[in-house]
């Protein structure tokens, strides 16, 4: 039995539950000074309790708490914000009255925290092993022959294939989901009680999605480790969820099993989140007759890097794609990571120069344009990032945000002004917020701003890459709801990049799966979801998560059913 193990032993409490808060308060300011300026409570009198091998999943949107909550479990409450009042038991120990040191022994040992980027979570200056290392050297006695095994072991038993290169690696080297599977391997390597997954998947594809959690049960159910997984995907926690807490501002407003909260939500909150989880019964077809507004033939985009004594590597990242789009049309690209959606979308946009083929926009080539030649045709085409928190200048009000675009081109400030009132209405936002800055603005917010901003041009094409999957449920409902809007009244085409096919099945007419830099099929929205030909296209249907649920009707889908989708 290893150092930590023999504490578990000696230290885990004969009851129920592995975590237990009671009362737990949460305030900005110092604790017990309500009167305090800036003094609030972020989370009031949160309840919860979760048994050895359990999975209890908090949901909730953007402020709800459930991150406090998390940080809080861990005794990592950023500078500011104090535990006002409750308890949170540990096997039955107080972590809100543990010494510091106390919190570092019993962090790694006891219990352990999956974040949600793995590139923030890794030192980027030290390989993976070092730093995967660094938690046995510091939490337990071995040497450093079975510590290089241990890390071994580890890194085999979450399925990451050359572990020996990746011991070796550093974080830039990996991919997405090799990263975070480092960092589970990382939090799962002294067996702890408690495992904390803070929005662990949110930014994966679906097939590496389904792997990490699959790996996540699998490791849960050989070492009994009890799960507090935080997300806002009511598709993950239908199929990982044993419990389900719903907050809303700060406090626990609904408990019980996954089947009761999916199926029989108490609270009109609860039966709005899940309601709002798109579908994937893709919806109806449109027949589109309209112009070709851009046609892409041949596109090629090649990365090489050259090694010092070494060959020169190539990556091609996009080879012979083909798509048109047509005015009024919204076209998606769906694939994984590293797929080459994201590279298209890109050179579509001319932020990257094409190696080869063509970009059509009303038959004028754009693929090789630069500079001068280039900078007239630019507001026929405008993007839309995913991350609406770092797309816009901190350090300019919306309403020059808006203005920029237009005046780059010659439209004077106050045609320019009277353009941005409009488009504030036309996404759903009102006009006289037009002087405040992005940080006064949720997440939402800042996406339909981003949306406006784009529209600011008047733009033929419109390129909304991964626009969406930043966002709650909710918000994402109704920024689909407004692209879509926006389709209808302006004609606008859409160019949609998207790894989340429920999304991809509600607002696109036409699919488009990429795999490795190519096109693997093609074709209108109905036919690709539920009648796909390529095994590639099928593979990432069935990782998609929550097909057993028809969330907007609160059942289970029949098993029929779900072979016909």
């Amino acid at each position: 039995m290893t150092d930590h193990a023999a504490d578990h032993a000696g230290q885990a409490s004969t009851g129920k539950w592995v975590l237990e808060i009671e009362g737990l308060s949460v305030r900005t300011g110092s604790a017990g000074s309500p009167g305090s300026p800036g003094g609030r409570e972020l989370i009031q009198n949160v309840n919860l309790q979760i048994a050895p091998g359990e999975t209890l999943c908090v949901v909730g949107e953007s402020g709800s708490g459930k991150s406090v909550t998390s940080l809080a479990s861990m005794g990592l409450l950023p500078k500011g914000l104090q535990a006002s009042s409750g308890r949170i038991l540990l096997d039955g120990e107080d972590v809100l009255r543990a010494s510091e040191k106390r919190l570092r022994a019993l962090r790694a040992t006891r219990m352990a925290m999956i974040f949600q980027e793995p590139m923030t979570a890794l030192n980027p200056v030290e390989t993976i092993g070092e730093q995967i290392d660094e938690v046995l050297r510091i939490h337990s006695s071995l040497g450093k022959r079975a510590r290089r095994e241990r890390v071994m072991d580890m890194l085999a038993s979450v399925h990451i294939a050359e572990v020996r290169r990746v011991y070796d690696s550093y974080p830039y080297q990996l991919s997405g989901g090799q990263r975070q599977r480092v960092v589970i391997s990382m939090a799962l390597i002294l067996e702890p009680r408690l495992l904390i997954a803070d929005e662990p998947t949110t930014a994966l594809d679906v097939t590496t999605q389904k792997q990490i959690l699959l790996l996540i049960r699998e490791l849960q159910e050989k070492y009994g480790t009890a799960v507090l997984f935080i997300t806002h995907d009511f598709g993950v926690v239908s199929d990982i969820a044993d419990r389900i807490v719903v907050m809303n501002q700060g406090k626990v407003i609904e408990v019980g099993t996954r089947d009761e909260i999916l199926a029989t939500p108490n609270m009109p909150y609860t039966r709005m989140l899940v309601s709002s989880v798109p579908s994937l019964i893709p919806r109806p077809a449109r027949d589109i007759q309209s112009e070709v507004v851009l046609n892409v033939t041949g596109l090629e985009k090649t990365y090489s890097t050259r090694r010092l004594f070494k060959a020169v590597d190539v990556v091609r990242a996009a080879q012979d794609v083909n798509f048109s789009l047509r005015r009024g049309e919204i076209l998606g690209i769906v694939g994984e990571s590293g797929s080459g959606k994201s590279t298209v979308a890109r050179c579509v946009v001319r932020l990257l120069t094409p190696s080869g083929g063509a970009i059509r926009i009303q038959d004028q080539d754009i693929a090789t344009l630069s500079g001068p030649r280039l900078h007239p045709l630019r507001q026929r085409f405008q993007i839309v990032f995913q991350d609406p928190y770092r797309s816009l200048n901190p350090r300019l009000n919306i309403v020059d945000s808006l203005v920029e675009g237009p005046m780059n081109f010659g439209v004077p400030r106050h045609e320019a002004e009277a353009r941005a009132h409009e488009l504030m209405e036309v996404v759903g936002l009102d006009a006289s917020a037009m002087r405040r800055y992005p940080h006064q603005f949720s997440g939402g917010q800042r996406q339909r701003i981003c949306i406006a901003r784009a529209l600011a041009l008047r733009p033929d094409i419109l390129v909304a890459d991964e626009a969406v999957s930043a966002l709650d449920v909710s918000v994402q409902a109704q920024v689909l709801r407004l692209l879509d809007d926006i389709r209808e009244r302006t004609g606008i085409a859409v160019l949609f990049i998207t790894h989340d096919l429920r999304v991809a099945a509600q607002v696109c007419d036409t699919i488009v799966v990429m795999q490795q830099g190519r096109i693997v099929e093609a074709g209108p929205s109905h036919q690709v979801l539920t009648t796909p030909q390529r095994d590639y296209t099928r593979a990432l249907i069935a990782a998609a998560p929550g097909r057993d649920w028809d969330f907007q009707n609160f059942r289970p889908v029949s098993p029929v059913s779900v072979q016909s989708v």
